[in-house]
């Protein structure tokens, strides 16, 4: 049984020759041509680097920044007191304090 397919999947499907293998320039511009979607899109992409992971000397790992950093919000609460919340805030803390800060963590 074939599965139904949308308009946009197949206008999508009609634009890319699947036994062709594109360069990075060509991949980059053909995505940008495809329909644009309403989630966030994912795109895969495989290498070939020529290497042999069972070799330890040829392990291939890394990262990189996202343009746009991971989407987590970073927040820092501090609990002090005096000078030390004077720090903290003058630092970038987004919350500072002791008793209120407590009582806060521990209502939710």
């Amino acid at each position: 049984m074939q599965r139904n397919r949308s308009k946009r999947y197949r206008a999508a499907v009609g634009q890319v020759d699947r036994t062709k293998a594109y360069n990075l320039p060509d991949a980059v511009s053909a995505l940008k041509k495809m329909p644009s979607t309403k989630f966030d899109q994912t795109v895969t992409v495989s290498c070939r680097l020529g290497v042999d992971p069972k070799q330890s000397d040829q392990m291939v790992r890394g990262t990189c920044p996202l343009p746009h950093g991971s989407g987590k919000q970073v927040r820092v609460l501090v609990f002090a007191e005096g000078q030390a919340a004077k720090a903290a805030k003058d630092v970038g803390a987004e919350f500072v304090g002791m008793k209120d800060m407590i009582q806060k963590c521990q209502e939710g």
